[in-house]
């Protein structure tokens, strides 16, 4: 076994530093942690506009809490619009920027050109005139991630070429002001990518009657839809959970998973706020309160089998570790019971995240508990965000049995843990 897990750690780590230091997926994973305070927002608002009160509710609480919500309906929606339905247009500006800063570019200019040809690519214009301008901005929420990575990287790339080969650059005098040299040295290259991005609006327009984004959509939706099934989120529970055996950091997997879990969060936020049936399951609030509870490892059913321990030294990192673990930070148990690198709490540490994901999705796809619409922050104890973001009691007592049969999981390999500590 130890051999086995030389070999792997020998061939996986330079793979997965590979992966963390790819620029484009490392533009993508910085994006999504950057831009969680308005999806946080998004989030609240979302909680606070979805009263889980039903017909027959009498708690006056509920009752209230249900009137403030319809009452405030508009204002509440507008909120929720420009920070969780504005996700891709967020997601565009944040890889733009960090594109550049990985090519040690200015980021101004890009990140301009980016939002016109995002905007030009998502809305699909419906009245144009003098003082009125009016357009779906349908695309702006998670439906429109893979076109705003499309353009944040294609405009960076084309930027960075086309200046570098000094295409159309325009040489003032030194007496220019530094800005004016900028803006007018860097025209021809902006105005190629700007002609790009209308020549694919145009091809939208004209080929399927929409925007360009809602074109990618309808081409893509049977890829889009089958990442959204019980067998994907179990493979996402394997792998995470797998590489932080090794200690490969679940952020070098976000490049790839976060457009995937992020959109279909925001998709669902949107069916929420319009009253429709929430089309997805596997979302980022799924994977964060219900797939990973107390962290990678489900490391709160870990803590609390620890706490219970009469061995010394187990029971200080139960003592250390149970804390962190209940809001969702799994590190003090992983390196110090440890579980990284441990054979024996190898199988138990991904089985439980298997075991986690399939559970939840089947209850929620059956609709036995509410699906999750919003995002209110990666430590919340998932008992809570498991509530909150969904709106269901049953989402929290699913919480409980989960860490439960976590800990029944957990249980003969960690006594065989014990087992080894203690000859040794």
């Amino acid at each position: 076994m130890n051999n086995f897990i030389a070999t792997l750690e020998k061939k996986l780590m330079p793979l997965a530093k590979k992966i963390a230091g790819e620029k484009h997926l490392k533009a993508i994973r910085d994006t999504f942690m950057t831009i969680l305070p308005p999806i946080f927002f998004g989030g609240i608002i979302a909680v606070i506009n979805s009263a889980p009160a039903v017909e027959g509710t009498t708690n006056g609480f509920m009752l209230a809490w249900a009137k403030f919500a319809s009452d405030n309906a508009a204002i509440l929606g507008w909120l929720n619009t420009v920070t969780m339905s504005f996700l891709s247009l967020y997601v565009c500006i944040g890889i733009t920027y960090y594109l550049c800063k990985a090519y040690e570019k200015e980021s101004f200019l890009p990140i301009l050109i980016s939002v016109a040809g995002f905007s030009m690519l998502a809305i699909d214009p419906v009245e144009l005139s003098f003082g009125n301008v009016l357009g779906q901005l349908t695309y702006f929420d998670g439906k429109g991630i893979l076109v705003a990575i499309f353009v944040a990287i294609m405009t960076v790339e084309l930027y960075r070429v086309l200046t570098e080969h000094n295409v159309g650059r325009i040489k003032l005098p030194d007496s220019v002001p530094p800005a004016l040299t900028v803006s007018f040295g860097s025209l021809v290259p902006c105005l190629i990518i700007l002609a790009i991005d209308a020549v694919l609006f145009i091809i939208a327009k004209k080929a399927a009657g929409t925007s360009f984004a809602a074109m990618i959509i309808q081409i893509l939706s049977p890829a889009t839809a089958a990442t959204d099934n019980i067998f994907v989120a179990m493979l996402v529970g394997f792998l995470l959970n797998f590489g932080w055996f090794f200690g490969i950091h679940d952020t070098v997997w976000s490049g790839f998973l976060s457009p995937i879990e992020y959109g279909t969060l925001s998709m669902n936020a949107a069916a929420m706020a319009a009253g429709e049936a929430l089309p997805a399951v596997f979302t980022v609030s799924f994977w964060c309160y219900f797939g990973i509870i107390g962290g990678l490892g489900n490391c709160l059913a870990l803590g609390i089998l620890c706490l219970l321990s009469k061995n010394k030294e187990v029971n200080t990192v139960g003592k250390l570790g149970i804390v962190p673990a209940f809001f969702g930070i799994s590190e003090p148990i992983t390196f110090g019971l440890p579980i990284m690198l441990n054979p024996i709490l190898f199988i138990p540490s991904i089985l439980t995240s298997i075991v986690n994901c399939a559970v939840t999705y089947a209850l929620m796809s059956a609709n036995i508990i509410h699906r999750t619409y919003a995002m209110l922050s990666y430590n919340m104890p998932s008992i809570f965000g498991a509530y909150f973001s969904t709106g269901d009691f049953k989402a929290a007592i699913l919480i409980v049995v989960l860490i439960i049969v976590d800990m029944v999981i957990y249980y003969p390999f960690f006594k065989a843990h014990e087992h080894s500590l203690e000859e040794e």
